[in-house]
């Protein structure tokens, strides 16, 4: 049997795995390859600043190196943070959620929004969407200026998503980005209400870890 996708939340927040986890069941396949969500008990609370970003690096390599049964590891947090680290040490295909959310965004829009958790995650978002090439694409981002664990359960987020959703119409998206992966559980209902494409980068980057799996065994 093909070993599990280890989707892995680099935050310490067992509530974002569990959305993790919920999002990701149609996934899940009858003979594999399973969607394994686990959390990173040393990671912080929630990632929400650079120095939280590197932070999770090498504890996320060490997870890595004890997995020895994986077929792809997902990066469950929408900076990458220590994608390159962690491809240089596994011997399985690492995807990252923002990477694989733009690359989905891109095919299903002209000009992509992308919903942050807050001002202080747009430049660590920017810096990568310019290492990828895509920043003519983007029409835009705007932050909900929330905290992650808000995202995954506050009361009022669905109001703030909707609002910050339809800003970003108005710059001129067709295809919207969660950019958190505690969001995940918003996506459908806000798909509904915008009437347009919303990626739940999670999804996207297991969609292609699972694709990868898949066509390895052909």
């Amino acid at each position: 049997m093909t070993g599990p996708i280890v989707v892995i939340n680099p935050n310490s927040n067992q509530a974002v795995t569990d959305g993790l986890a919920k999002a990701l069941t149609p996934f899940a396949r009858d003979g594999g390859p399973q969607i394994d969500c686990v959390t990173l008990t040393d990671g912080p609370f929630g990632i929400e600043s650079q120095v939280h970003s590197d932070q999770v690096v090498l504890p996320m390599v060490d997870l890595i190196a004890q997995r020895a049964d994986a077929s792809a590891f997902v990066i469950a947090c929408y900076s990458d943070p220590g994608i390159d680290a962690c491809r240089s040490v596994s011997p399985v295909p690492v995807f990252g959620i923002q990477e694989s959310g733009m690359l989905t965004a891109l095919s299903r829009g002209d000009l992509v929004g992308v919903v942050a958790i807050a001002d202080a995650s747009i430049l660590r978002h920017r810096r990568y969407m310019r290492r990828m090439g895509v920043l003519d694409r983007l029409a835009g981002e705007r932050p909900l200026n929330m905290s992650v664990d808000e995202s995954a359960r506050g009361e009022g987020t669905f109001a703030r998503l909707t609002e910050v959703g339809q800003a970003l119409q108005q710059d001129g998206a067709d295809v919207l980005v969660l950019g958190c992966a505690g969001m995940a559980v918003h996506r459908a209902p806000l798909q509904a209400v915008l009437g347009c494409p919303v990626i739940d980068p999670t999804q996207a980057a297991v969609a292609m870890a699972l694709g990868t799996v898949l066509a390895s065994q052909l």
